[in-house]
């Protein structure tokens, strides 16, 4: 199906659900860069125009890519709730980005509603928005999760404490994971990027954050993100594993790319769910994306990168997470070329994965060619944390000096947390009051309480 309309006396023609996506899609520079992104902004105008009078039900008629070629595709439509559809199902996407934003559409109805949604239908409806309406229609949408901590509950935000270490450090790694401590992060995950896949340096961070957890009987969950493949070997020989990781994107291709299969999840997940290790909760998968994902693997199929991230959360919502993260802008600046791109690109994900009933967090980063600076973090962090986000990552001082990109400081979060008076997840903040850490007005204290000095020695 192709649609065409006239707006300011020229004419615009969009060839297919395709096309009419990526034109209407605010501009990045990976749409330019793939070649489907609106040649003007009159002509962006027009297909979001066209797009608005869509039908939602045309999603469900018309696939981005080909159901017979594509496994996320077939797990989209295959998954689809029609019941829970039912109530949005005769509106158009402006229809639905005008229901979105109404009193009608509350917490309960958005949570009853996800099943019934396609990724095409939020990404669709989140590019009419403006970054006001994306914020607050995230806020009002929640997903709870939990293993040893409740991630996702109002007027909470959690933190992924990140201590990578260029050589897997031992002694580097428990500094950065005890600085992190003491700022009060860490209650989402303690994820450690590690400089090598082999099991053997895997296992021992697993085992070391895990020590570290069992001595000061801390309600943390650990991350060792490796591929999962590692993590399945791992899990055979009785390793303390915590979440299983995966990098997943929203094509079959591009999951390919990332060597991965939806049956290999599948394996990892049940493997994870037999350990039974949580005290709270029992998601036990922990996934990463990022607008981008897929062009960078010559896996988009010619579909827009913000559509495309939206199907990834398609994956990550089969296998039931306690995290989700889209790591804004760390693929670089030929995707989300600068801090207003990553500021734009990082709501429209952490409502688009919300809607979809994912447990959305974002990593609030750039990389240093790109075109952007802690300004622009400052400012990304400040509306999602009024946006209602799960979590956010924080490294030491705010620069990964495994990676190589700048992210949030620990006291960043602080500072937004006392800003927008939000709090730590619940059992961890339960925590941090009992050893010190967190006085009764919420502030951390200027000394280190003895059970982070053992720790320490």
């Amino acid at each position: 199906m192709s649609w065409t309309t006239t707006l300011g006396g020229h004419s615009y023609r969009f060839a297919d659900l395709r096309d009419l996506l990526a034109r209407s899609t605010p501009l990045r520079s990976g749409d330019v860069l793939a070649g489907v992104a609106a040649e003007s902004a009159a002509e962006r105008v027009a297909a979001q125009t066209v797009l608005a009078d869509l039908p939602l039900q045309h999603f469900l008629d018309e696939a981005v890519v080909p159901y017979e070629d594509d496994d996320v595709t077939r797990l989209i439509m295959d998954s689809h709730d029609a019941d829970a559809f039912a109530p949005v199902r005769s509106l158009t996407v402006g229809g639905f980005r005008d229901w979105l934003l109404s009193w009608e559409a509350d917490t309960a109805t958005l949570s009853a509603l996800a099943p019934g949604l396609t990724p095409e239908m939020v990404a669709a409806a989140s590019k009419l928005m403006r970054v006001g309406d994306l914020v607050a229609v995230a806020r009002k949408t929640r997903v709870v999760t939990g293993l040893r901590t409740t991630i996702g509950l109002e007027g909470r935000l959690a933190t992924r404490l990140q201590p990578n270490h260029p050589t897997d450090d031992a002694v580097g790694i428990t500094a950065s994971l005890v600085d992190g401590l003491l700022h009060g992060a860490g209650d989402a995950v303690v994820g450690i990027n590690p400089a090598t896949d082999r099991p053997s340096t895997v296992l021992a961070l697993l085992e070391l954050v895990d020590d570290a957890r069992r001595r000061l009987d801390a309600p943390i969950q650990s991350c060792v993100l490796t591929h999962v493949t590692t993590t399945l070997e791992l899990l055979e020989q009785g390793a303390p594993v915590d979440l299983v990781f995966q990098s997943v994107a929203g094509t079959q291709a591009a999951n390919r790319g990332f060597g991965v299969t939806l049956d290999q999840l599948r394996e990892a997940h049940a493997a994870a769910s037999e350990l039974h290790r949580g005290t709270v909760g029992d998601n036990v998968t922990y996934f990463e994306t990022g607008q981008g994902s897929a062009l960078s693997a010559d896996a988009h199929h010619g579909v827009d990168e913000q559509t495309l991230e939206a199907r990834a959360y398609a994956v990550c919502r089969a296998f039931d997470p306690l995290l989700v993260n889209t790591v804004v802008g760390f693929i670089g600046p030929e995707y989300l070329y600068d801090g207003k791109q990553i500021l734009r690109a990082g709501l429209e994900d952490h409502l688009c994965g919300k809607l979809l009933g994912v447990p959305m967090g974002v990593d609030v980063c750039y990389t240093n060619h790109a075109e952007a600076d802690a300004d622009d973090t400052d400012t990304l962090l400040l509306t999602l944390g009024a946006a209602g986000c799960g979590f956010v990552i924080t490294v030491p001082g705010g620069d990964d000096i495994m990676l190589n990109y700048q992210s949030l400081s620990f006291q960043d979060v602080l500072q937004v947390r006392q800003t927008l008076g939000l709090r730590p997840a619940p059992e961890f903040e339960a925590w941090l009051g009992s050893v010190g850490l967190l006085d009764d007005a919420g502030r951390v204290p200027q000394l280190v309480p003895e059970p982070i000095r053992a720790l320490m020695s």
